[in-house]
């Protein structure tokens, strides 16, 4: 296992949930950070503006976009080692908006991979999902499971997998694809299912508005899957490699739920909307991981049962200046 202290570190995606978890765990580990974040009018750097001022004066913030290949190259210069993780995640939003999702992960992904290719990076960590998999023909699902676009989103994360992969066996460029699992935790979007349902309740809602709540997940703690991350990055074989983070461990969205409200409000009720139902063949109706492989190459495995870490996530959610930042009145897609 190599150390990251001292490591020049490159983080996209850096303003968003996992990047900025991310960010500090690897201020932690005694890397050198830099945070690539979305360019905006608002001088707005995401999650980021949350962190303590100490802290922030650590990083090295560069607004930019991951669709500007000059920008990219400008980011990457000097770094030692990259976190890709910039990216358009929504799934709904991917039905509306398709080429917004092959833009930005996509072509974000080839933006990095050609500036790591000429300025040559010691590793290069490229950020998929286990939606790339789609329903699973078999379970757990290890790396060498089948890859389905049943959305544009998916589809869009595999084109950008086999890109990276591409670059790895054509230039030799050190790349791993980390492909985490179902990941929660504080200041996740209002999207997913675990922060939707904790802030209706948080706000007093009686009746909770739901999507379908037959398909299956494999939770992880935001803080486990960066640490998934940091030892993948730290591991000599990962190279070249593409690896799962994942509990192994598998859940209803109807379980997920039952016991949030169990926590919050048990007299809550479950609300069908029809808006938050992805089409029939578009839901991934089961995702369950292996996490085989992340084990033998790193020793890396979860440190949070799901109780534990819905209980810290709810705690967070619960202090009013968190809340504050949802809108539970809206569905965003």
């Amino acid at each position: 296992m190599k150390k990251l202290k001292n490591k020049k570190v490159l983080v996209t995606g850096a303003d968003g949930f996992i990047g900025s978890h991310l960010v500090e765990a690897l201020l932690k580990e005694g890397c050198l950070v830099r945070a690539f974040v979305y360019y905006n009018a608002f001088n707005s750097w995401g999650w980021l503006d949350s962190f303590p001022r100490e802290i922030l004066r650590k990083v090295d913030i560069v607004a930019g976009d991951v669709r500007d290949p000059n920008m990219v190259r400008k980011a990457i210069e000097g770094m030692d080692i990259v976190f890709h993780l910039a990216a358009l995640i929504g799934i709904p939003f991917s039905y509306h908006s398709p080429a917004s999702y092959v833009d930005t992960n996509v072509k974000g992904t080839l933006n990095i991979l050609q500036a790591s290719l000429e300025l040559e990076p010691e590793r290069v960590l490229v950020t998929s999902t286990s939606e790339v998999y789609g329903t699973g023909k078999f379970v757990p699902m290890k790396e060498d499971h089948p890859l389905q676009g049943q959305s544009p989103y998916s589809a869009s994360k595999i084109g950008a997998d086999k890109l990276a992969e591409s670059f790895h066996k054509s230039f030799g460029i050190p790349v791993t694809i980390v492909r985490p699992f179902n990941t929660y935790g504080p200041r996740q979007s209002a999207r997913a299912i675990i922060p939707t349902v904790i802030i209706q309740l948080l706000k007093g809602r009686e009746e909770i508005k739901l999507g379908s709540l037959r398909p299956t997940r494999d939770f992880n703690y935001v803080e486990d899957v960066c640490e998934g991350f940091l030892a993948i990055a730290g591991a000599n074989d990962t190279v070249g490699e593409d690896i799962n983070i994942a509990s192994a461990e598998e859940c209803s969205i109807g379980e997920i739920v039952g016991t949030i409200t169990e926590k919050i409000n048990p007299k809550a009720k479950i609300v069908l909307d029809k808006n938050r139902v992805r089409p029939e063949k578009s839901e991934v109706m089961r995702l369950l991981g292996s996490n085989k492989k992340i084990t033998e190459l790193t020793g890396w495995k979860p440190k949070h049962s799901l109780r534990e870490g819905l209980d810290k996530t709810i705690a967070w959610f619960k202090k009013g200046k968190n809340l504050a930042f949802y809108k539970p009145e809206i569905y965003n897609v």
